[in-house]
């Protein structure tokens, strides 16, 4: 099979050629470090300088009108009191994750501009890194009266800025379409409201109004991304991106989750229920994810296959969320069901439950995967099936003439090149050239 090679490496080396605007030299990737390192004292600065502050709203019960999403309610001291724990526990826990948080951020930011500093991308990437690590701890602060509270405001809306840049040139470094950077200045004014008003107004019109702007700006960012991922971005480019908004979703997705069985069993929310506080803890681990998947995506976005990470996330994810509704389901069905006839009903209805579960999960787990196959990874869906027809084919075809343009065809559907050509080698041609070899001989 020969397949053509110039196009592909004229391809490669037009958009190896594109990458040399990203390049920072001289005075400007000199400017660049500074401005990082700069970055970083500044947001260290602000955040352990607000850290007091911070403490003393964790250790201090909100008054149930305005709470910050990882103060407790005095309900919530109380159920803690009642499992042996302390808030003095809690807090210890929240500025733990916290600082994790912080220095993860930190960390990641420290490789980029060690490895890839030059890179004007990867540079924007880094700065977002240093100023979104503390915006959970210190965007508590902003909405109090404190000495530290225009400097968290200024971080607050630097992150945002950063975050709005990044994405509006992510992967690629540059605005596509390149009208797009007229709208960066719409995007910061609008971010005025969020950092500067909107936390010392909590629920207001302009409170609302500004989560309806900043709701726009993202559809708009996650549009332009899904335009990118389809009709711009080569396929390194498409990893990257893969990998953002893998860590993105999974940050995304458990306060989501948390916020969809409260919906469903409102009962998680009665007064001195612990479930808001394991849920303001779980949430707490989303946010690990970004820096790791924006490190993945500048530094090692070829070094594991994403795409099977997805695939298999995707999977394990629908089958859980499955299985749990129908074990919640049996289990309040049987009960149903058993109450008056067994007494111990319960214990019952448990049993029969786990044994239906663990019945389900292999055939269910495989028609999942077949049709996230079927609905996300159609071309290695068909070309497994294909592989899989061939197979069988290759075991009952005697005719070689009909093998052959099996063959061509599977390579063509599966593959798809431009040119396929087969070649034989003769047996009696092999022969021959043996026998000229032992007369040389």
């Amino acid at each position: 099979m020969n397949l053509p090679s110039m196009s592909t490496q004229a391809t490669l080396n037009v958009r190896q050629d594109n990458t040399d605007y990203r390049r920072l030299h001289g005075r400007w990737l000199v400017l660049g470090r500074g401005v990082w390192l700069a970055l970083v004292v500044l947001t260290l600065t602000i955040f352990f300088a607000s850290l007091p502050m911070y403490l003393a709203q964790l250790n201090t019960p909100c008054d149930g009108t305005t709470c910050w999403y990882s103060r407790l309610s005095p309900g919530q001291v109380g159920a803690l009191k009642g499992i042996g724990l302390s808030i003095d526990v809690y807090t210890g826990f929240t500025v733990a994750l916290t600082l994790a948080s912080v220095g993860l951020c930190l960390v990641v930011s420290t490789l980029i501009v060690w490895r890839r500093s030059d890179d004007r991308m990867a540079l924007l990437v880094a700065l977002l890194l240093v100023a979104f690590g503390p915006i959970f701890a210190t965007g508590s602060v902003v909405a109090i009266s404190s000495p530290w509270q225009v400097p968290n405001e200024c971080l607050y809306f630097l992150a945002l800025a950063l975050f709005m840049l990044v994405f509006l040139q992510f992967p690629s470094g540059q605005f596509v379409p390149r009208w797009m950077r007229l709208s960066l200045v719409v995007f910061v004014a609008g971010l005025v409201p969020t950092a500067f008003v909107a936390p010392s107004m909590p629920n207001t019109l302009v409170d609302r109004l500004t989560n309806l702007v900043s709701l726009g700006e993202l559809a708009t960012l996650a549009i332009l991304q899904i335009y990118r991922y389809r009709r711009v971005s080569s396929p390194i480019q498409r990893q990257q991106t893969k990998w953002v908004v893998f860590g993105i979703a999974i940050s995304v997705a458990i306060p989501i989750s948390g916020s969809v069985l409260i919906l469903i069993f409102p009962v998680l929310t009665e007064q001195g229920s612990l479930y808001p506080v394991a849920l303001n803890m779980a949430s707490t681990f989303g946010p690990l994810f970004i820096p790791l998947s924006f490190g993945f995506a500048m530094l090692r976005s070829r070094l594991w296959e994403i795409d099977t990470l997805i695939n298999r996330t995707l999977v394990y994810g629908t089958l859980t969320v499955i299985l749990t509704g129908v074990y919640i389901g049996l289990v309040i069905g049987l009960q149903a069901l058993l109450r008056g006839i067994i007494s111990q009903d319960n214990s019952v209805s448990i049993i029969i439950s786990t044994w239906a579960i663990a019945a389900l999960f292999q055939p269910l787990r495989q028609r999942i995967q077949g049709m996230i196959d079927q609905r996300f990874y159609r071309r290695k869906y068909d070309a497994a099936r294909i592989l899989a027809a061939f197979s069988a084919t290759l075991r009952n075809e005697v005719d070689l003439q009909q093998l052959c343009e099996q063959l061509v065809a599977v390579v063509e559907e599966t593959m798809q090149p431009t040119i396929v050509s087969l070649w034989l080698h003769s047996p009696e041609q092999e022969r021959k050239h043996l026998s000229k070899r032992s007369d040389n001989l």
